[in-house]
């Protein structure tokens, strides 16, 4: 396959990846073919649709790995649903009557784009597919090929999305932090909220790396430092079914005994209950252009607070969300190394002709290959079957049962 225009997309919300992939496509395709233009469209589907790209000049190539040093994305995101005309004509991005869909295609085609990698989540990878069906439809040849973005790591069927590792690792620096406040003052509950909508990974990661360090510290009961007081005391996931009585009565007990409680909380734990009781309530459920409900706006770490608040007799409720701080950060070596492995096969399969989405594949081994976009989707749950979660909630001191899981 002859190419000569690669465009390169970031979307959907940042990931601790996006600034090191953007650098590896750009530094590999310039080691490989320094002749083929290489454009980055702004702010995702946003810059596509608008036609808005920048041109990565030989001063960005030959400097492009200096992004590995950063995290957000040097072309920027935006939440861009293009089956959404309505959300886009309300936004000034498509004019009443255009089909989004085909607005953004003959756009690839006027810029003469042959490859077009996209670095996001399930949406943004099978949207792009899309594209490319139309434009296959209308004699226009694109290859695309998408990379795995997004920090939750439930992409299906792909064992560890780009980024993910790294959130983790940055959420439990940020729960060193916070769980320091434990001693600001008595009877003190400390809710850590991390990401997470429909699958509990991250929290679980987030928490797993955190009791790890908990476990390396050098504690002295005699100063006040002990272990106890510093680790997490809950964990919630949608995943699992939560007995607030039950659970309250556990951790009453815990504050009563050393003054604090410390409650590792996913975004969509619960999730259920409280918009049941807004909805109760007549209060308004705002969503986003995918339809997805504003966990921001329903604020769930606010809602565990206040059950919790007077059924464990807490002076003080502090709720700490550790999403933005995780998610814009750089990369770390174990993603990198992931990114570069990933970048280095995108390119292969784009120079080649062959579209999907790179990732190591569940129903195959995890084999690291080009998956087919049907077999792409989103909202993968956290297996709380798997060994090393067991082992962590008899960690935390958390009954736990995997046969009896939430539903979704």
């Amino acid at each position: 396959m002859s190419v000569r225009r690669v465009a390169l997309l970031t979307a959907g919300g940042f990931a601790p990846c996006l600034s090191a992939a953007v650098g590896g496509l750009i530094e590999r395709y310039t080691s490989l073919d320094p002749s083929i233009e290489i454009i980055g469209y702004q702010h995702g589907y946003h810059g596509l649709l608008t036609g808005n790209y920048v041109k990565f000049d030989e001063e960005a190539r030959q400097r492009a790995l200096t992004l590995l040093n950063y995290g957000g994305s040097p072309i920027g995101n935006s939440r861009v649903k293009l089956t959404n005309a309505k959300n886009l004509v309300e936004r000034g991005l498509v004019e009443e009557g255009q089909n989004p869909l085909e607005v953004a295609a003959e756009q690839l085609r006027t810029d003469g784009v042959d490859v077009l990698h996209t670095i996001g989540g399930d949406d943004t990878n099978t949207t792009a597919a899309d594209l490319a069906a139309y434009l296959a439809d209308n004699d226009y040849p694109l290859t695309v090929v998408g990379l795995p973005k997004t920090i939750d790591n439930d992409i299906v069927p792909i064992r560890q999305s780009l980024g993910a590792d790294t959130a983790a690792e940055q959420g439990s620096l940020f729960s060193q932090n916070i769980i320091g406040e434990h001693r600001s003052g008595p009877r003190m509950l400390i809710i850590h909220e991390i990401m997470g909508r429909h699958c509990g990974w991250l929290a679980a990661e987030t928490t797993r790396k955190y009791v790890d360090w908990v476990g390396k510290q050098e504690w002295a009961p005699s100063l006040g430092l002990t272990a106890e007081r510093w680790s997490p005391h809950a964990l919630y996931l949608p995943e699992i079914a939560i007995d607030i009585d039950a659970e309250a009565e556990r951790l009453r007990a815990i504050m009563d005994e050393q003054g604090n409680v410390n409650i590792f909380l996913s975004e969509g734990a619960g999730v259920p209950e409280i918009l049941a009781q807004m909805e109760a309530a007549g209060v308004e459920i705002k969503r986003d252009p995918f339809g997805h409900v504003r966990l921001d706006e329903i604020n769930p770490g606010r809602w565990f607070g206040e059950q919790f608040a007077e059924k464990l007799g807490a002076e003080k409720v502090m709720v700490q969300k550790s999403g933005y701080f995780a998610r814009s950060a750089k990369a770390n070596q174990y993603d990198l190394h992931l990114i570069q492995s990933m970048v280095d096969l995108a390119v292969d399969c784009a120079l080649r002709g062959e579209s999907g989405v790179i990732g190591a594949d569940e129903e195959d081994g995890d084999r690291l290959r080009a998956i087919e976009f049907p077999r792409i989707a989103g909202g993968k749950a956290f297996d709380i079957t798997l060994p090393w979660f067991s082992e962590l909630m008899e960690q935390i001191g958390q009954p736990f049962s995997p046969a009896e899981p939430a539903g979704h």
